[in-house]
């Protein structure tokens, strides 16, 4: 089964008109995008769109095979216009399968949002999905077969994704594609390094896939740590990177801190970010969940494991320091990247970046500081991936 993306971008396409954003501003080139519509073994149109006819020919192709033209979200905007040639765009009602002569099936997938999601199974048997944007499918059973495709809005419903592979329906194999991409994003680089951390990739306009084929599907990596300055938006990124998974562990070394109305504000903050379906654990024994299989961790922060550690080996007293403390707090860190060394879990990890601030005016400060920048160089060199945040900007380190 043969796939050409005849436009890729959101519905109002990208850049959108009179737009003055800098990621409007910027794509250009393969990096902007006409309205997604798919044209699939060029019989079945998914979603017709403004110069549908041309977006064909640029792309080699041509709607004149076209025999049925099938819209999967709702049209706010002026009457569709139909190319000469065209049947009339109809949809399929949810959970109703339509049958092609040519062999294709396509199947009606119920959303949770104004929409319809459609199910494709080619005359080869290949499977694809195709969901429109800000839509997710609703009421999923599991286990499901993987999909050898699926298209998604992967920026705006990260959850979309979580969902699909939690029912098994996307598995590793699945070729995950990026559509509806709008100005939510920077186009270029940083579009790619955000799907790519979902197991996920874009295609520019008028590309032609083959659903099945093998394709270099992006590794998401297994162990990343994410530094970044306060408020530099590093949770925010480690977040980020974890919303298209199910079932994610969000460790929390912070604790709760009864009283102190200031970290409240900050801890509920976090809490309405993450998605519903994500547990959370409050603790510092980092050590033993890295040694056990589970869903993917998130740990926010290492800072914070750090000052927990400290005070248990008396680090904040000198004499203590020198009588045992340092070398006790050199094996608490050892076993932990120790441990993240061995674990076969996901991993994102959060820590402060405090060594190109102001030098501590105490010496304790200091130590702290000190300390800190060790563990996050040693936590780093066990990890596939070091993001630094500045300012909401990810800068990769390694990775």
């Amino acid at each position: 089964m043969e796939l050409t993306l005849l436009g890729t971008g959101a519905p109002a396409g990208l850049p959108r008109p009179d737009c003055p954003c800098a990621a409007c501003a910027s794509a250009l080139g393969v990096d902007a995008r006409a309205a997604t519509s798919l044209l699939v073994d060029g019989t079945l149109l998914l979603d017709l769109t403004p110069g549908g006819a041309f977006a064909a020919a640029r792309a080699g192709r041509s709607l004149s095979g076209v025999r049925q033209v099938l819209l999967s979200h709702p049209h706010d905007g002026p009457a569709l216009e139909v190319p000469a040639g065209l049947p009339q765009p109809g949809r399929v009602p949810d959970g109703r399968e339509l049958a092609l002569l040519t062999g294709h099936r396509v199947r009606a997938v119920a959303l949770d949002a104004p929409g319809t999601g459609y199910a494709v199974t080619g005359p080869d048997g290949r499977r694809l999905l195709y969901l429109p944007p800000g839509g997710a499918p609703a009421g999923l059973e599991e286990p499901a077969e993987s999909y050898a495709m699926v298209l998604l809005d992967v920026v705006g419903r990260p959850d979309a994704l979580a969902r699909l592979r939690e029912v098994g329906a996307v598995g590793p194999a699945t070729d995950v594609v990026a559509v509806h991409l709008g100005h939510d994003v920077p186009p270029g680089a940083e579009l790619r390094r955000r799907l790519a951390a979902a197991g996920a990739r874009a295609v520019p306009d008028g590309t032609t896939l083959e659903v099945g084929a093998y394709e270099d599907v992006p590794d998401v990596p297994r162990r990343t740590l994410v530094l970044g300055g306060a408020r530099s938006g590093k949770s925010v990124e480690a977040e980020r990177r974890m919303e298209s998974f199910p079932e994610v562990l969000y460790v929390a070394t912070g604790g709760s801190r009864s009283g102190d109305t200031e970290w409240a504000a900050r801890v509920s903050a976090h809490q309405e970010r993450r998605p519903g379906s994500w547990r959370t654990a409050e603790t510092c024994d980092l050590v033993p969940l890295l040694k056990d299989d589970g869903p993917p961790l998130l740990i926010d922060c290492l800072s914070l494991w750090l000052t927990d550690a400290m005070d248990a080996v008396g680090a904040w007293d000198d004499a203590e320091w020198a009588d045992g403390g340092e070398r006790a707090l050199r094996v608490r860190v050892r076993a932990l990247t120790d441990a993240v060394r061995e674990t076969r879990r996901t991993l994102v990890a959060v820590s402060n970046e405090v060594g190109s601030g102001i030098v501590p005016a105490t010496a304790s400060g200091r130590r702290y500081r000190d300390e800190l920048g060790r563990l996050n160089a040693a936590f780093a060199q066990e990890c596939e991936q070091v993001l630094l945040v500045v300012a909401g900007q990810a800068v990769v380190l390694r990775g």
